[in-house]
């Protein structure tokens, strides 16, 4: 049987296909997919298979180091000094819960489902093509640009570190506009760096990565060391300034969580893990201890630097920009030189796990054709997504070459915030929803509630006055979620149990993962939702001039197994993997 013709054959045909958009639009946006499918056939769309040669202590390793950057050492100092004073222990912890939650979720999908699309799977197999697609998007923008700033930020601690300016770096381009003509070869030169690394072997890249998050762990070990020695326990409760609050809490309770808000951003980057899930040797068991592993280890040690940088200072004497190196500064110089190597390896770990992330994603979303397949090939020798590797490399070190660091990361941030709210919204949908034999409405009634709730406290927490009206509306809004959760638990019923690993006591821990998403999504300021908004309408115009007809084409040659969301009627059985390794 001939092939129908492509909608990119000739000039006539795109038009026609143009013409067609609405009904193409509602036929494939709201396309599921299967696990099965995306086991099987969706993901034979790249040729040779990736090698599953990682282990739970390659998942911590890679989690670690996706984690734990050179963010740390601004994001603390300046949470404790604004927002959480001492408290600023609490606030890491507080954020550190709500990151295993969200972990949580995350190891759910990918033990059920080890394939390399992290977030853009799961929701393709629960939402449907074109929710993956816009996250998917976004996510992949927002790695671009985050891993271009971590690369000039790279330039800037190498500089502090060995004591050459970062002038001596970078040469001025006077034909650019401000703000794009510094121009950064080291940058450049890390990204290709790390895309040559990654590009070679999985394998070794999680090797070099052991290496350099070990060394990255002993410097930050050493800094707390020196903080606990040479600090003050009466820093815990005694600011410097008589006018300032005092106490462990000095901006009590409101101030812990406006800290863990701000710190929450330097637990990003454990997601990164979950698209190596397709190189896992055992998934079950590894995929919970790598991610779940990560983020407790990361909790503690960030625990332990915020504990050792209180010590140090009297909270209202910090350094907001370089906290623990100002610190040292004129007592213990060559402490500071110390930091700025750490911080060096830490931007090293976080860029080449995200570069591993970044082109996993791409490759799964060729597979499903809404970008050129091109994207989906996975090299026989290399057993690495190649084209996607490169691709994006040469891409990101393009940005890094001009760009400068504060425009980066203004544009930073808020779409994988957006992913995660996305991600806890899949678990509880697909416990409770099995597609053509459970009705969708409950549960969506549900999460669309749960939101507003979580959106209206978000909006009193950061806009209403102080006073008791505040108090009363935010117990209203814990109250009401609490409520709308207690109701939904009892009236209906969860239709699938995993077979091997779950989030525990459901639906209660994925609803506080929605609530704390939305209550950060709210810290964010206003150019975050600029940004968010222009890259969700460019990936919108790509999905209706390119994607859905690509998609199309696609499922007419057969080359998807994915029909319209009602067609598909999916049972835990048909979906497991005989390959799933146990």
């Amino acid at each position: 049987m001939e092939s129908p013709p492509s909608s990119f054959s000739t000039f006539r045909s795109y038009l026609r296909a143009l013409a067609q958009t609405p009904s193409r639009f509602a036929h494939r946006a709201p396309s599921v997919s299967s696990s099965y499918e995306e086991l099987s056939w969706v993901k034979s769309r790249s040729g040779s298979n990736m090698h599953n040669s990682l282990r739970w202590y390659d998942l911590i390793g890679l989690g670690i180091g996706g984690m734990v950057g050179a963010g740390v050492f601004v994001t603390t100092g300046r949470a404790s000094r604004l927002y959480a004073g001492p408290a600023i222990l609490i606030s890491y912890a507080i954020a550190g819960l709500c990151a295993l939650l969200s972990a949580f979720c995350y190891t759910e999908f990918a033990v059920h489902m080890p394939v390399a699309g992290g977030a853009f799977s799961y929701l393709r197999i629960t939402f449907g093509e074109f929710a993956a697609f816009l996250t998917g998007a976004n996510l992949i923008m927002e790695y671009v640009m985050s891993n271009a700033a971590v690369a000039r930020g790279f330039t800037s601690y190498l500089s502090a570190a060995i004591g050459i300016p970062t002038a001596k770096w970078r040469f001025t381009a006077a034909a650019l506009p401000k703000g794009f003509n510094e121009i950064d070869l080291l940058a450049v030169a890390v990204v290709l760096t790390v895309t040559l690394i990654i590009c070679y072997s999985t394998r070794e890249s999680s090797i070099l990565n052991m290496i350099l998050t070990t060394l990255h762990i002993l410097f930050i070990i050493f800094v707390v060391l020196m903080g606990f020695w040479k600090g003050d326990w009466n820093n815990f409760t005694r600011p410097m300034n008589p006018n300032s609050p005092s106490g462990f809490f000095p901006y009590g309770p409101s101030g812990v969580f406006n800290g863990a808000a701000m710190v929450y951003f330097s637990y990003i980057g454990y997601d990164a893990v979950s698209t190596m899930a397709e190189e896992v040797s055992y998934p079950i068991k590894d995929i919970p201890i790598g991610v779940t592993g990560s983020v407790v280890i990361v909790t503690i040690l960030y625990c332990l630097m915020a504990a050792s940088m209180s010590m140090l200072l009297p909270y209202d004497m910090i350094d907001v920009e370089a906290p623990f190196a100002a610190a040292f500064s004129g007592r213990l110089e060559w402490v500071s030189k110390v930091i700025g190597v750490g911080a060096s390896f830490g931007i090293l770990t976080s860029l080449l796990v995200a570069m591993l992330g970044q082109a996993r994603y791409m490759c799964v979303i060729g597979r499903s054709s809404v970008v050129p397949t091109w994207f989906a090939r996975v090299h026989s020798k290399t057993s690495t997504p190649l084209n996607a590797s490169a691709f994006l490399g040469i891409f990101t070190a393009a940005i890094a070459l001009f760009t400068d660091l504060n425009i980066l990361l203004n544009l930073i941030s808020i779409g994988t915030l957006f992913v995660y709210y996305m991600v806890a919204n899949a678990v509880i949908y697909r416990r409770y929803v099995v597609i053509g034999t459970t009705k969708p409405w409950p549960i969506l009634s549900f999460l669309c509630l749960l939101t507003l709730t979580s959106l209206l406290f978000t909006l009193s927490w950061h806009f209403a006055p102080s006073g008791s009206s505040k108090s009363f509306l935010l117990g209203l809004c814990i109250g009401l979620a609490t409520a709308i959760t207690l109701i939904f638990r009892h009236t209906v019923p969860q239709v699938r149990k995993p077979e091997f690993w779950g989030v525990p006591f459901m639906p209660w821990l994925p609803p506080i993962s929605i609530f704390m998403n939305i209550f950060l999504l709210g810290s964010l300021d206003g150019q975050s939702y600029v940004r968010f908004g222009f890259f969700s309408g460019l990936a919108v115009l790509v999905y209706v001039l390119y994607s859905v007809h690509a998609s199309f084409d696609a499922e007419a040659e057969g080359f998807l197994g994915v029909k319209n969301g009602e067609m598909i009627r999916e049972s835990s059985e048909s979906e497991e993997d005989p390959n799933h390794k146990v």
